[in-house]
C-alpha cells in the first residue's frame, strides 16, 4: 500500500518499506521496554465515534495499526478497550504472523493489561484463542476462570505501569510494547514517564460534538508533553503523524 511521504523527506513510499526501518526493541531500556502509543482521531479531537474507534479509520488506518502490531513483542490494552473493541487474537492473519517471525519475534504478541480494580471482561475472544498469552496486572487479587487462552494473573501492589513494565522487561524478555488505549490508559502512562512515541492517524472527518473520548483523558499533566515529528505521511486526506516524546 502506497503513501505519500511528507516528512522526513518527501516520496512516495510503501508502508512496508517505510516500516521495514523501524525497530522498537532496539530501543528499550535497561528497566522497561520501549512504548508505543498508537491512536485514531477525528480533526475536532475524538477517539471514537458512536463508542468505536474503528468507524474514524480507513484501509490505511487498519494497514497502519496492524503494521504496528508486526514489531513489538507484547499489546498492552485498557480493559475497558479490550471490551468494547471485542479484540481476538492479535496476530490472526499467518502472514502477519510470519512479518513478525522474521523479526525475530514470536508469532504472536503477548497481550497486557493492569487493572487496579481487577476487573477484567473475561468473555473478550481474545480469551478464547488457545494462541494467545493474556498477562494481567491487578491491584487486588483474581482468580481467572477457565479460558482457553494461557492466562498469569499477577497481583502488583501499587498497580502502576512502571512496575508492570519492569515485571514485563525483567520477567518476560518484553524489549517494546504497543500500547493501543483507552485514553485514560494513555494519560496514566504519560503520567507516570513511560511513554516513548505516539503515532497518531489524524482522521479527515469532524465527529460534531457529543460525549466521545478523546485520545487522553484524566488528571492533566504536571507540565506539558513535548513531542518531535518523526515522519509525516498521507494517503486519501489520512494523515499518519509518528511522534517522539523528548
Amino acid at each position: 500500500m502506497r503513501f505519500r511521504r511528507l516528512l522526513p523527506d518527501p516520496a512516495e513510499v510503501e508502508l512496508a518499506d517505510q516500516l521495514a526501518g523501524v525497530d522498537f526493541g532496539a530501543e528499550a531500556l535497561p528497566g522497561r521496554p520501549y512504548v508505543v502509543v498508537n491512536f485514531v482521531a477525528s480533526v475536532d479531537g475524538r477517539a471514537a465515534y458512536h463508542g468505536r474507534s474503528g468507524a474514524l479509520g480507513d484501509e490505511g488506518d487498519r494497514e497502519v495499526f496492524h503494521g504496528l502490531r508486526t514489531l513489538a513483542d507484547a499489546i498492552l490494552v485498557g480493559p475497558g478497550t479490550l471490551r468494547t473493541e471485542r479484540y481476538g487474537r492479535l496476530a490472526a492473519r499467518p502472514e502477519r504472523r510470519a512479518e513478525r517471525e522474521a523479526r525475530g519475534l514470536a508469532p504472536d504478541p503477548l497481550a497486557v493489561v493492569v487493572t487496579r480494580s481487577g476487573q477484567v471482561p473475561w468473555d473478550a475472544p481474545l480469551l478464547d484463542d488457545p494462541s494467545s498469552t493474556f498477562i494481567c496486572f491487578t491491584g487486588t487479587p483474581v482468580e481467572p476462570p477457565e479460558v482457553a487462552a494461557r492466562v498469569e494473573c499477577i497481583d502488583l501492589r501499587p498497580a502502576t505501569f512502571a512496575g508492570a513494565l519492569a515485571h514485563l522487561r525483567s520477567r518476560h524478555g518484553v524489549r517494546s510494547v504497543l500500547c493501543e488505549g483507552g485514553p485514560t490508559v494513555t494519560s496514566a502512562m504519560l503520567g507516570e514517564g513511560v511513554v516513548d512515541e505516539l503515532w497518531l492517524t489524524l482522521s479527515p472527518h469532524l465527529v460534531g460534538g457529543g460525549n466521545e473520548p478523546t485520545v487522553t483523558a484524566g488528571a492533566p499533566l504536571a507540565e506539558l508533553a513535548r513531542l518531535d515529528v518523526a515522519w509525516a505521511l498521507e494517503r486519501e486526506s489520512f494523515m499518519f503523524l509518528r511522534y517522539r516524546l523528548r
